[in-house]
């Protein structure tokens, strides 16, 4: 049997003249900050004292012993970050530049001192560009000519920390006669029956070469034998009944355990297990009248897709323990998300990532990883792109969350919009690969599995590539120059990028700028803030419905993170309310890698931004939203959205009130909503407010649930100055958790508690809440000790107040 000896202890890391002890999987950023040498990269603005560290050279060592009695040993990177090369007991044994695949070389015989040697990514980059031109791209940053996680040169969001070392595991295998190079399990259902096709490929020895090899497979209490007749086989089951594997919301996510066991006369030889999912998965792109659909379709179930964009969690990624990605995804959960889209310009994610996908239900959209630029496709990145993408399709595979392939990310448009097609001048600029290559690698590999070949991207070149009525469409102008009320000009088919900014939580700011005098545009505020005018940007979307606080910074952080959550959810309920015209949002973005302003949900350091709890509520299963009038409306619309399996039966109240309280009219109306489905109903004449009433507003309220349609911006709107009680009720002795209890005496629009202001690790059940006069809310804050009643009116924000 084949035996593994895990290399990831004893490393050093050669620094000028000194070994420091290293970190293996780690990076030379990591090892540096844990030896003192460099301060905090994600502290004030200590990213650029840095900045050297991407730009030299760094070699990694260790002594290796070892005693084997198998006819070959291999040692395996799982990750090397990125141009290396690899020397064992005084023997080159190769080099790489490909932080995305997995290495493998002869080891057999070898030990002693193994050395890993790491060349500047970007004197890898620049000599590839030497060979191949000059290619655009968004950054000024040579991203696009070295196969590493793009980001880690810098984006709108994140630092530029341009990493190196030995990022995932390193392991010597000993193995004898024959091994399993590849398992690429088939996963169909047809009726009743699940099949699993098991498609094997095996190394062999030398005195391998004769041997009688045979593989054997189990899952689901089914086994099945094959016969290697040459050095590829397939091992085919059939499970009766299997139960089906659905996305969150739609069923449970029962997951199989499927085993692989090579062997020959003597006894086994090498094992693989994994564990698989039985579903069907179809991406409908089928023409009608409005254009090119984009629907995902599981196990013959239509799916309005409720999605957040990921990016690595870390800019190290190395840091990103088992245990963080299943947080930050279960706080996707949370936040009724049913589909992660994997960015195109961070990494393949760790296998953690996807089990935990899987168990939760959340599918998984992969990009290949190309984005925001136009990519040579000569060698030497040409081979190295396919042996990444075979590499990665086969190992991701598997995984039942895992439910399309995406080419690219916004290459096909850049190519279209971005002034790229005239200086190209017929160069080759990745079209090749996201028309070509990966969707034939993708055909091959994984036949079971929809690829699209770009987000955005309009299904052909017949239509522009960020088409909003064909296909996927990302939805930029809005935040960029727009209004967010602009969300509802269009019904895309699909919208996979669209969000707006904010800050991060007041306790995350407190760390990562320790002692700093906090303004919008202070120093580490302003570094800390990485889009083109971002702050710009924030103070014209805060502007057009709130008087900009002038020198009141707690005030600015509040509404910035209003407005973030406002504007995400217009979006939201705008293209939920038009099912199943449209079929999906995918808000960019779920996460960050440091603590910086974004359009993240959770901040950098772990907290929950208001927008992670309204996404709660906008992609829940039920949702109420009144929207205004749109094309064909005579007025506001009421839409009763119902994405459980059951029918929707409720009666909704509708009140047209006064910013004094006074409800001046009152209707109500049964709804019967079927399942998957909408219903827009139009708000009866009597009870709309006047057009642009500055003191009236309308309310619906079904079951618990509630919206609102304020006819003009709040800095236009009548507001009573806010009134409102506070009380503290405290949990058992020692639990750190309290409820915090406010009653409005007028109205209360988007309260806010900042429970990182209660304590650094306190965290609130609720986000924006609107409470109208008399009414009351309850407010559970766990881990934040003791609190009075002025702390926690302190820590209150509503529209207004201050």
């Amino acid at each position: 049997m084949k035996d593994i000896t895990p290399l990831t202890e004893g490393w050093n890391l050669r620094y000028d003249q000194a070994l420091l002890p290293a970190q293996v999987p780690g990076c030379v950023h990591t090892d540096l900050l844990a030896a003192d040498v460099i301060p905090d990269p994600f502290l004030d603005r200590n990213e650029t004292e840095v900045a050297w560290i991407g730009r030299r050279a760094w070699t990694y060592l260790t002594d290796v012993s070892h005693d084997s009695a198998h006819e070959r040993t291999d040692l395996v990177f799982e990750g090397l970050d990125t141009a290396a090369r690899i020397t064992f007991a005084g023997r080159e044994l190769g080099t790489t530049r490909n932080m995305h695949r997995t290495h493998r070389f002869d080891a057999t015989g070898l030990t002693g001192r193994l050395e890993v040697c790491l060349t500047s990514a970007y004197e890898e980059a620049e000599a590839v560009r030497a060979v191949t031109g000059d290619r655009p791209n968004v950054y000024p940053e040579p991203f696009q000519y070295i196969r590493k996680m793009a980001c880690s040169f810098g984006w709108d969001w994140g630092p530029t920390l341009v990493t190196a070392g030995i990022w995932r595991p390193v392991r010597l295998e000993h193995w004898s006669t024959a091994r399993l190079a590849t398992v690429r399990p088939l996963v169909t259902v047809d009726g009743g029956r699940g099949a699993v096709e098991v498609r094997l490929q095996v190394e062999r020895t030398e005195s391998g070469t004769a041997a009688g090899l045979r593989a054997r497979a189990t899952v689901a209490g089914e086994e099945a034998e094959v016969r290697f007749e040459g050095d590829e086989a397939v091992v085919r089951l059939t499970v009766d009944r299997p139960r089906l594997w659905w996305p969150r919301g739609y069923g449970d996510q029962p997951l199989y355990d499927l085993a692989v066991t090579l062997y020959d006369e003597r006894g086994a030889l090498d094992t693989w297990s994994r564990r698989i999912g039985f579903r069907t998965v179809e991406l409908d792109r089928a023409s009608d009248e409005r254009g090119t659909g984009f629907t995902l379709v599981v196990n013959g179930e239509r799916i309005f897709a409720r999605g957040v964009n990921w990016i690595p969690d870390d800019v190290f990624p190395s840091r990103i323990t088992p245990e963080r990605y299943r947080t930050r995804l279960r706080q996707a959960a949370d936040a009724n998300v049913d589909l992660v889209r994997v960015w195109g310009g961070g990494i393949y994610e760790d296998e953690a990532f996807y089990d935990a996908c899987d168990e939760l239900g959340l599918m998984v959209w992969q990009d290949f990883l190309f984005a925001c630029a136009a990519y040579p496709e000569e060698q030497p990145l040409r081979g190295e792109v396919e042996a990444e993408a075979r590499d990665n399709v086969v190992r991701l595979m598997p995984h039942a969350a895992l439910v399309m392939w995406n080419g690219n990310n916004e290459n096909l448009w850049g190519f279209r919009d971005w002034d790229w097609e005239p200086g190209l001048a017929g160069d080759s600029w990745g079209e090749g690969y996201y028309l070509g290559m990966l969707p034939r690698i993708v055909a091959e590999l994984d036949p079971t599995r929809a690829y699209s070949a770009g987000s955005p991207w309009s299904g052909s070149w017949d239509h522009h590539p960020n088409d909003p009525g064909h296909g996927t469409y990302h939805s930029w102008e809005v935040w960029n120059r727009q209004d967010y009320a602009e969300y509802r000009a269009n019904v895309p088919r699909f919208v996979s990028e669209f969000g707006w900014q904010a800050p991060p939580a007041m306790a995350t700011l407190r760390r990562a700028l320790p002692g700093e005098e906090l303004a919008p545009d202070s120093p580490g505020m302003l570094h800390h803030q990485k889009a083109e005018d971002g702050n710009g940007k924030l103070n014209r979307g805060v502007a057009r419905h709130f008087a900009l606080p002038d020198g009141d910074f707690d005030q600015w952080h509040y509404l910035t993170q209003v407005v973030q959550a406002r504007a995400v959810a217009a979006g939201i309920e705008h293209w939920r309310s038009h099912w199943p015209d449209c079929a999906g949002a995918v808000v960019w973005q779920l996460n960050d890698c440091w603590p910086v302003s974004s359009w993240a949900a959770v901040d950098g350091d772990g907290r929950l931004k208001p927008l992670h709890h309204e996404l709660r509520r906008v992609y829940a299963d039920r949702l109420l939203t009144l929207q205004p009038a749109g094309e064909g409306d005579e007025g506001p619309v009421l839409a009763v959205i119902n994405q459980s399996a059951t029918p929707w039966r409720t009666e909704v109240t509708l009140r047209r009130i006064q910013a004094d309280g006074t409800t001046t009219g009152h209707g109500a109306q049964e709804v019967t909503v079927a399942a998957r489905s909408v219903v827009r109903i139009p708000v009866p004449a009597a009870l709309v407010p006047a057009e642009h009433s500055t003191k009236e507003f309308l309310v619906a309220d079904a079951d618990g649930l509630r919206a609102t349609y304020f006819p003009v911006t709040d800095k236009e709107f009548a507001y009573e100055r806010p009134a409102f009680d506070v009380a503290v009720e405290s949990g058992p002795d020692g639990s750190g958790n309290v409820h915090v209890v406010v009653t409005a005496h007028t109205l209360i629009r988007d309260l806010l508690l900042q429970a990182d202001r209660l304590g650094p690790g306190a965290t609130a059940e609720r986000g924006l809440t609107t409470l109208l006069a008399g009414e009351q809310v309850r407010i559970g804050v766990d881990g934040c000790g003791d609190v009075s009643t002025d702390d926690a009116r302190a820590a209150l924000f509503c529209v207004g107040a201050r």
